[in-house]
């Protein structure tokens, strides 16, 4: 599956755009700026997507990914 594939399948079960998740990434204090706050760690914020948007780890790694600057395809 391509990284834009998980984006894709992520915004249909949820709703949200990627976007939406780095606006809310930095509600939740887990970015500044577009860029992840020094000391935050992967789990922290995979947790979140798991527990908020009942996410898969492989689909919130990939929100992960894209916090921390990957380009969709």
């Amino acid at each position: 599956m391509s990284f834009q594939a998980y984006l894709d399948t992520i915004q249909e079960k949820t709703g949200k755009t990627p976007s939406d998740f780095k606006e809310l990434a930095e509600k939740r204090g887990f970015t500044q700026n577009g860029k992840i706050h020094a000391g935050v760690k992967a789990t922290q914020i995979t947790d979140w997507l798991k527990q908020e948007f009942k996410l898969g780890h492989g689909h919130a790694m990939a929100i992960y990914a894209l916090l921390k600057g990957k380009k969709p395809d």
